[in-house]
C-alpha cells in the first residue's frame, strides 16, 4: 500500500505539472503571441533543456540512484553521504564550466540551433540574449536532479514531484512582475525561468536538511564511485540523445520554415501533452516492476497478459482523446491561448499542428506498453536503436513535408515516426515470441475504434453547429465545456454498446494495481 501511495503522491504532481505548465503556456501566449519573440525564447529555453535532458535527469537518476541507495543499504548513511557530496562536488564544478563557456560561445552556437532566425532582422541576437540568460537554469536543475534522487532514494517523493510545479509558478510570477521593467516579454520569461532555476533549487537544499540528509559542498574529488557513476551515465545519455536530438533537428528545421513555426508547434505540443504524461506515466510507472517481478519468475505467460491489458488500457483512453483533439482543436487552441499577442491566425496555424500531433498521440503511450518489456530483460540497447531509426524517418519526413505542409508537416512527420516506433518494436517483440495481440485485445481494439470515431464525429457536428454562432471568449469557454462534456458522455456510452469496456474489468485492473 506505501508503494501505491507514492505512486499516487507522484502521480499527483504530475497531473498538477502538466495543468500549471498549460496555464504558464496561456500566459506566454497572451504576452508573447507567437511571433518572433515567442520563437526566440522557446529556443532560449530549449537549449539548457537539451543538455539538462540528456545529462541531469534521466540518464543520471538511472545511474545515481541504484549506486547511492546501494551504499546507503550496505554501508550506512555517512557513506552514501560522503558519495552525494562527492558527486554534488563534481557535478557543480563541471556543469559551471559548461555553462560559462557555452555562454560565451552562444552567439555561435545559436546558428547551429536556429539557422533560419537570420533571416528575420534582430531574432538571432534577440535569441542569443534570452539563452544567456536562460542558460545557467541547466547548473540549478541538475543539482536539483541529483537532491531528487537523494530525497527519492529515501523515501520522500513529495518535494521533488513538487518542483516542476514551482517551475511553472515561478516562470509566470516573473513574466508578470518582469514585463513593465524588460525591453520585451521575453526578457521577463528568461528571467522568469532564471529565477524557477534557483526557486527550485533552495527548495530542495531545504527539502534534504527536513529529511536529515543536508549535503554540504566538498572539493571536487573523482572518486572510484564517482568514476562508476560517470561511466553509467554515458548509455543513458545516448537513449536520452536520440529523443533530444530528434526535437533539436525540428527546431532547427522549424526555425527554416516560417516566422512562429517555433511557436506554433510548442503551443500545440503542450496541449498533445497533457494527456500524453498523464496516460503514459501511468502505464510506465505501473508496468515495467510488474513485468519485471513475471519475466524474473518465468512467467511468460502473466506478462503478455499485463502488456495486453496495458495497451487495451492505453487505447481506450488515447484513441478518444487523439480523436478528440482532431475535431475541437480549434476551440479549444482558442479558448487556451487567443489573447493578448495570440491572434485569430496564430489560433488556426497551432490548430491545425495539434490536429497532426494528435494523430501520434496513441502511438506515444504505446511505446510506453511496449520498450518495457526490453528493459525489463535488461536490453536497453533495442528501443534506444529502434528510437533512433524513428528520428531517422522523422527527418526525411520534415524534410520531405516542410515545404508543401510548413510546420504542419513537422508535426505530422512527428507522428507518423511514433507510429513507426511502435511497429518495430511490436515485430521485434512477437519475433521473440515476448509478446501477441490475445483474443481479447483482437475483439476489443475494432469496439474502441468504433466507439472513438462515433464520439469525434458526434463532436465535428456539434462545433460545426455551434460555431457560427459564438462570438468572444463568454460564448466559447461554455461552448467548449459543453463540447468536452459531450464528447466524454457520447463516448463513454459507446463504449458500453460496443462492448469496448466493461466496468467490472476497470474495477478488477485497478484493484490489481493496487494490490501490486
Amino acid at each position: 500500500m506505501a508503494l501505491f501511495r507514492s505512486i499516487a503522491t507522484v502521480g499527483g504532481f504530475t497531473i498538477l505539472s502538466r495543468i500549471t505548465g498549460l496555464a504558464r503556456e496561456m500566459m506566454i501566449a497572451a504576452f508573447l503571441g507567437a511571433g518572433a519573440v515567442a520563437d526566440a525564447f522557446f529556443v532560449a529555453f530549449r537549449f539548457p533543456n537539451l543538455f539538462r535532458s540528456l545529462f541531469a535527469e534521466g540518464a543520471f537518476n538511472a545511474a545515481f540512484v541504484p549506486l547511492f541507495a546501494g551504499k546507503h543499504e550496505a554501508e550506512g548513511e555517512a557513506s552514501a553521504k560522503r558519495f552525494a557530496e562527492d558527486c554534488f562536488a563534481v557535478l557543480a564544478l563541471a556543469l559551471s564550466f559548461f555553462v560559462a563557456v557555452m555562454m560565451i560561445i552562444m552567439p555561435w552556437a545559436m546558428y547551429v540551433l536556429a539557422p533560419g532566425f537570420d533571416q528575420v532582422p534582430g531574432k538571432m541576437e534577440l535569441a542569443t540574449e534570452l539563452s544567456r540568460i536562460t542558460f545557467p537554469y541547466l547548473l540549478f536543475i541538475s543539482l536539483v536532479s541529483l537532491q531528487s534522487g537523494v530525497l527519492n532514494s529515501l523515501g520522500h517523493f513529495a518535494a521533488p514531484a513538487a518542483t516542476p510545479v514551482l517551475l511553472n509558478l515561478t516562470s509566470m510570477a516573473g513574466l508578470w512582475l518582469l514585463v513593465p521593467y524588460t525591453p520585451t516579454a521575453g526578457h521577463a520569461m528568461a528571467w522568469g525561468t532564471f529565477a524557477a532555476g534557483v526557486v527550485q533549487f533552495l527548495w530542495l537544499v531545504h527539502s534534504v536538511r527536513r529529511a536529515g540528509f543536508p549535503l554540504k559542498l566538498r572539493w571536487p574529488r573523482l572518486s572510484p564511485e564517482v568514476k562508476t557513476l560517470l561511466k553509467r551515465i554515458v548509455p543513458g545519455a545516448v537513449g536520452a540523445g536520440v529523443y533530444q536530438v530528434n526535437l533539436l533537428i525540428n527546431t532547427v528545421i522549424a526555425s527554416l520554415v516560417a516566422n512562429g513555426a517555433v511557436s506554433y508547434l510548442n503551443y500545440a505540443d503542450r496541449v498533445n501533452q497533457l494527456p500524453l504524461g498523464v496516460v503514459g506515466i501511468a502505464i510506465g510507472t505501473v508496468l515495467l516492476p510488474l513485468l519485471s517481478r513475471q519475466i524474473r519468475a518465468g512467467d511468460l505467460t502473466a506478462a503478455r497478459e499485463s502488456q495486453n491489458r496495458c495497451m487495451e488500457f492505453a487505447l481506450l483512453l488515447t484513441l478518444p482523446s487523439a480523436a478528440a483533439l482532431v475535431a475541437i482543436a480549434e476551440p479549444v487552441i482558442r479558448v487556451l491561448f487567443e489573447r493578448g499577442a495570440f491572434g485569430p491566425e496564430d489560433t488556426i496555424a497551432t490548430a491545425a499542428a495539434l490536429q497532426a500531433f494528435a494523430l501520434g498521440l496513441p502511438a506515444y503511450v504505446l511505446v510506453k506498453v511496449l520498450a518495457p518489456a526490453f528493459f525489463a530483460r535488461e536490453d536497453t540497447k533495442t528501443p534506444v536503436k529502434v528510437a533512433g531509426l524513428a528520428m531517422v524517418v522523422n527527418v526525411v519526413l520534415n524534410l520531405i513535408l516542410m515545404g508543401p505542409l510548413a510546420h504542419v508537416g513537422m508535426a505530422l512527420s512527428t507522428a507518423i515516426a511514433a507510429w513507426v516506433n511502435v511497429a518495430v518494436l511490436a515485430w521485434l517483440l512477437r519475433r521473440q515470441d515476448f509478446f501477441r495481440l490475445d483474443s481479447r485485445l483482437k475483439g476489443r481494439i475494432p469496439r474502441i475504434l468504433l466507439a472513438t470515431l462515433v464520439m469525434g464525429g458526434v463532436l465535428a457536428v456539434a462545433w460545426h453547429v455551434l460555431a457560427p454562432n459564438l462570438e468572444g471568449q463568454a460564448q466559447l469557454i461554455p461552448a467548449v465545456a459543453l463540447l468536452i462534456g459531450l464528447g466524454i458522455a457520447v463516448y463513454a456510452l459507446a463504449v458500453i454498446l460496443t462492448g469496448a469496456a466493461r466496468l467490472s474489468e476497470v474495477k478488477a485492473m485497478l484493484r490489481r494495481r493496487a494490490k501490486s
